[in-house]
């Protein structure tokens, strides 16, 4: 906090011998290069603050708590942690088993497994890697932000770590692949659909590109992780797993084109980013009905998930062709599909105005739901998107954390 208290002095300063406070504070273009989350507004978040802005100061002193958290957990995760090892022998490949997927009862060894749709089978958990991996997203974009906002070592320092146990360092890194994710026991050792545990990793990539002014993130650490990447990237797009998944037409389909996208754009191979968003514009005609909704996800036993899910794909994905300059948030199919459409489609269930009468065998959540109006609110300059998210919640609304990044 001594470096936001020292940037409101400079302010005070300037506004008292006339020095600019751009000059101080960087020019209007002077922000961080991120792909998804939008630099732009992480520095306006920045001035704010710096402004006292009791909103955006809340929510600072949120994210400062889950960092300091994270810190004094002192936690590094690892594929190395599991107690399983792939049947490629090696403990650096990633592994899970299909979460949907249980012991047949009518066989002796239970084998091949049935899938019984959302019913997450407990042993899905006995293997590490899918909780560890999400772990890393969370807690190296908390400390990523924690550096941004106030420029404090520790948490640079911290988010390196984090970055390079899991994707660097030659004893704990993960090898750049998904063979065996979402194994089903008797039927296979992996599955397209184990991509979709990997849907999230671009908040990895926006969390080392906000550390890149630290001592603790140096070019050659940036350079090695964008090769990461660039390796995925290649398994990704030419390996029979990876082709699999990116033939899904329900929400797998949609985070495949989010991780190609993101990837592309980090690796500097724009050629494949861009093929994949022209991909995109194919599955909101193939995956949105004209009015809006979306079939693939309605016939789930979580349906509400799954729709919200997908729906926060899609805004992912029109965020992401930005840095292409590519606007997806307006884009039309030939049947007039959008994915504005898709937002309203859902609101008359948001507001309780209809009843939700597809099967959702669990209680129904808002947090992706707040999170895309937000979102949906600056997008389609509709204010009545970001009052219905506080009205859902208006106390965790104020003090999230993620108040910082819109």
């Amino acid at each position: 906090m001594k470096n936001i208290k020292l940037l409101a002095f400079l302010l005070l300063f300037s506004s008292v011998f006339g020095v600019s406070a751009q000059s101080i504070m960087g020019s209007a273009n002077d922000f961080p290069k991120t792909i998804v989350l939008e630099g732009s507004v992480l520095q306006r978040n920045y001035q704010l603050i710096i402004e006292n802005n009791p909103e955006k100061k809340a929510a600072l002193q949120s994210l400062l708590g889950k960092a300091d958290k994270i810190l004094k957990e002192a936690t590094l995760y690892s594929v190395m942690h599991k107690k399983q090892v792939p049947t490629s022998g090696d403990k650096h490949d990633y592994m899970s088993t299909g979460p949907y997927w249980w012991p047949d009862p009518t066989k002796p060894d239970g084998l091949p497994y049935i899938r019984k749709d959302g019913l997450r089978n407990p042993e899905y958990f006995e293997i590490t890697d899918s909780q560890e991996m999400d772990k890393v997203e969370d807690d190296a974009e908390i400390m990523a932000l924690a550096y941004y906002f106030t420029k404090e070592e520790k948490y640079a320092n911290w988010a390196s770590k984090i970055i390079k146990t899991w994707f660097l360092n030659s004893e704990t890194k993960q090898n750049p692949n998904l063979n065996f994710g979402q194994a089903i026991p008797g039927l296979n050792t992996g599955r397209g659909i184990g991509l979709i545990e990997t849907r999230g990793l671009y908040r990895v990539i926006d969390a080392a590109i906000l550390i890149q002014g630290s001592n603790n993130w140096s070019k050659d650490d940036h350079l090695a992780l964008k090769k990461w990447f660039s390796d995925f990237l290649t398994w990704l797009t030419e390996s029979p797993i990876g082709k699999d998944e990116a033939d899904e037409h329900n929400n797998h389909g949609t985070h495949y084109s989010v991780q190609a996208i993101s990837y592309g754009i980090f690796t500097d191979r724009p050629d494949i980013a861009v093929a994949e968003i022209e991909t995109f514009k194919n599955r909101l005609e193939s995956q949105l009905k004209p009015d809006g909704s979306q079939p693939f996800e309605l016939v789930r036993t979580k349906s509400w998930n799954y729709a919200n899910m997908n729906l926060d794909g899609y805004f992912i994905a029109a965020r992401l062709a930005e840095n292409s300059q590519i606007d997806l948030w307006n884009y039309q199919t030939k049947e007039g599909k959008n994915i504005k459409s898709a937002v309203e489609w859902l609101i008359p269930y948001i507001k309780k105005e209809k009843k939700w009468e597809y099967e959702q065998i669990q209680n129904i959540g808002f947090g992706e739901t707040v999170r895309i109006l937000k979102i949906a609110s600056k997008k389609y300059s509709n204010p009545d998107y970001d009052a219905l998210a506080k009205k859902i919640d208006l106390k965790t609304y104020q003090l999230d954390s993620n108040q910082l990044t819109f």
